[in-house]
């Protein structure tokens, strides 16, 4: 199923319904071809009341208006020392630009506005050099922009500042873009480039929890593309201001921002804070993910099949591995207290999140849960992916004589002639 088809998306309505989203667009998508089908997403967004801020960049356009006028910037995104020509620039730039996502808005039935929500201060005098009008955002109005958001606007924040003397400064839009997320508390930080998402080593991330990228950006920031640096340490910094999820998606992608927010696997990064994965009890609402996550290991003969009532009679002895919510595995785990033993069954991951070290993780779940209950084993009957639990999980081949009398009986009368691998957990 596509992720943007409607029953991909509909799962997603109650948990973001009146969630609020910012949305830092980099100025160089604006001008992308795909910028207009980027709007139609949008429009997606607003018809499911799903609140959304647009902060704007434009470093394209100076770039483009320095060429034109044959001056030479600079800075370009305001993160070095700005000068007068090049703030001219920037204001001519960032106006235009607004301007043009404003009439992309009309074309598409969505109301946006232009606001001055931003209080700056000048970045000042750093290491020595004087930064001019480069500015840092000193204040959001929030209930300018709540306000907005709650009339059904889409807020229009270009990237620049003012102060209470009305002076103009250019404010690095990733940058402004975390200070407006953490301000309105929003959902999501989505940040629209023109890469697939955070390169490190020339592979794209997929996804990554906000403590490791800190750790990367300590210790190996050169491992990152350098123009991608400042967007990675907002990322992070946003976590841990609040932000749950932080997305950085292609820009140039068709319904690539739809993909992204409705899809279990998204098209580009995702930074994540450290709650967004969990291992839960399934209750009886998660039947049909359970039936869902085995059908293709059920198919294979991987697995025996179960049914929905039998699932559902045993439902207490499975868990779930949940991304974002959305159930991507499952294990059982059966008990035999008189035996001080626990069969472990059912491990499966979807295909769309299989090599990312999630069956590893139930496994040991599980055997965290059969120390719990005091077992002294677990054991596994498998016919095809005993091997695995080998090689990845420590269980070793053992007889079928050990595992206790009814299981023995049951996988003695189905025919599966299955190896029977052990595992102590003392």
């Amino acid at each position: 199923m596509k992720p943007t088809d409607l029953r991909g998306i509909l799962q997603y309505i109650p948990k973001f319904r009146d969630r609020i989203f910012v949305i830092s667009i980099d100025g160089a998508i604006v001008s992308d071809e795909n910028f207009a089908n980027l709007l139609l997403d949008f429009a997606v967004l607003r018809s499911l009341n799903i609140r959304v801020a647009l902060v704007h960049g434009a470093a394209s356009q100076i770039a483009a208006l320095a060429a034109e006028r044959g001056v030479e910037p600079s800075d370009l995104d305001g993160t070095e020392p700005v000068n007068e020509v090049t703030l001219e620039l920037a204001l001519t730039a960032a106006n235009r630009l607004t301007h043009e996502i404003l009439e992309g808005f009309t074309a598409n039935g969505l109301r946006g506005v232009s606001t001055n929500a931003v209080t700056a201060h000048p970045r000042g005098i750093i290491d020595g050099t004087d930064y001019w009008y480069a500015g840092k955002a000193e204040r959001i109005d929030l209930g300018h922009l709540e306000g907005l958001l709650a009339q059904g606007n889409i807020p229009v924040i270009p990237p620049l500042g003012f102060d209470r003397e009305g002076n103009t400064y250019r404010v690095n839009s990733d940058d402004l873009a975390r200070e407006v997320a953490v301000r309105l508390k929003a959902t999501k930080l989505i940040y629209v480039t023109t890469r697939d998402g955070l390169i490190r080593n020339g592979e794209v991330i997929r996804q990554i929890p906000n403590g490791e990228l800190d750790q990367i950006l300590e210790h190996e920031p050169a491992s990152f593309q350098p123009e991608q640096l400042a967007k990675a340490r907002n990322s992070a910094t946003a976590c841990r201001d609040g932000i749950p999820r932080v997305h950085l998606i292609n820009g140039s992608v068709h319904e690539g921002l739809l993909a992204e927010v409705f899809s279990n696997t998204g098209i580009g990064t995702l930074v994540y804070a450290n709650e967004y994965r969990q291992i839960r009890p399934a209750k009886k609402s998660d039947l049909s993910s359970i039936l869902a996550l085995t059908k293709n290991a059920v198919e294979a003969e991987e697995l025996m099949d179960r049914s929905l009532a039998d699932i559902e009679v045993n439902i207490s002895e499975y868990h779930l591995f949940e991304i974002d919510g959305n159930p991507v595995g499952c294990f059982s785990l059966t008990l035999y207290l008189g035996e001080n033993m626990g069969e472990l069954g059912s491990v499966c991951v979807s295909a769309a999140h299989e090599n990312q070290g999630i069956g590893g993780r139930l496994v040991e779940y599980a055997e965290k849960l059969g120390r719990d209950h005091g077992l002294a084993k677990l054991f596994v009957l498998s016919t095809q992916t005993f091997k695995w639990f080998q090689s990845r999980a420590g269980f070793a081949e053992g007889e079928l004589s050990d595992v206790p009398e009814p299981r023995r009986a049951a996988a003695t009368s189905n025919g599966r002639n299955s190896k029977v691998l052990f595992k102590s957990l003392e």
